[in-house]
């Protein structure tokens, strides 16, 4: 991967796929990161062979990027703009914007700071709780990257973001404060400002995300996804995902 620089943190990015494509910037999930979220689960190879061209950087926090310890680093708001540092480094003038969990949130964030630059958007594994939240998750997913071992997180989503970022090696402490930090909601009047096309795409059994229909009511050009069968975890990689996502770039290429 190469780096670019943003608010004075080194930040790891991947630019694959056809170069004269229109571009499509991926935002992996919380926890996770470009190989975990995009790689692994066949992303890149799906969108460089529909011929564009994919963007992907591991936020701040993550990866093989810097991973500051401060709170004040993860607000989306700030996190958003990484997004629109990475097309200025490349020089690109636009991109489709596909979000995935915590991802998604901070697309929302970059579409209402910078519509010019990402004119569609796609939302994954996150839908009305970028409104309504996530309830005490938040805090006991942090409190389960600070707990000494894995043996004593008793919450169910802090032991498996714990065990996940214990198997990828990840700095707890960064993630601790990114996810305390960067799940701030939208309100419903930022929500429905968001006038470019939308995909909202969600698992039938994810109990994390929302309701995607709900979500889409609120905005004037959003479509839902039910993704059947699938959970916050293993929507990602979903065919039936890839497919929709296709689909939606392809109606909205003329956009890019």
């Amino acid at each position: 991967m190469a780096f670019f620089t943003n608010d004075n943190l080194k930040l790891a990015y991947l630019d694959e796929g056809r170069r004269e494509g229109p571009a499509v910037l991926l935002l992996h999930g919380f926890a996770s990161s470009v190989k975990a979220n995009w790689v692994d689960p066949g992303w890149i190879e799906t969108l460089g062979d529909a011929g564009f061209r994919v963007l992907a950087f591991d936020h701040r926090g993550h990866g093989a990027s810097d991973k500051p310890h401060e709170e004040s680093a993860y607000p989306p708001q700030r996190m958003a703009r990484d997004a629109v540092a990475l097309l200025d480094h490349l020089s690109i003038d636009r991109a489709a914007l596909f979000g995935y969990s915590v991802g998604a949130r901070i697309a929302a964030s970059a579409a209402l700071d910078a519509p010019d630059r990402f004119p569609a958007l796609i939302f994954g594994g996150l839908a009305f709780s970028m409104v309504e939240g996530v309830g005490n998750r938040t805090a006991a997913i942090a409190d389960a990257m600070r707990a000494p071992s894995l043996e004593q997180v008793t919450d169910a989503w802090g032991r498996t973001f714990r065990a996940f970022a214990d198997y990828t090696g990840a700095d707890r402490e960064a993630l601790a404060a990114c996810i305390t930090a960067s799940h701030s909601e939208l309100t419903r009047e930022e929500i429905c400002r968001i006038e470019q096309p939308t995909l909202i795409a969600v698992g039938t059994k994810d109990d994390l995300a929302g309701s995607p229909e709900k979500l889409a009511a609120l905005m004037p050009n959003a479509e839902p996804l039910s993704i059947e069968g699938r959970d916050h975890m293993l929507a990602v990689g979903d065919r039936t995902f890839k497919e929709a996502v296709l689909r939606f770039l392809e109606d909205h290429r003329n956009r890019l």
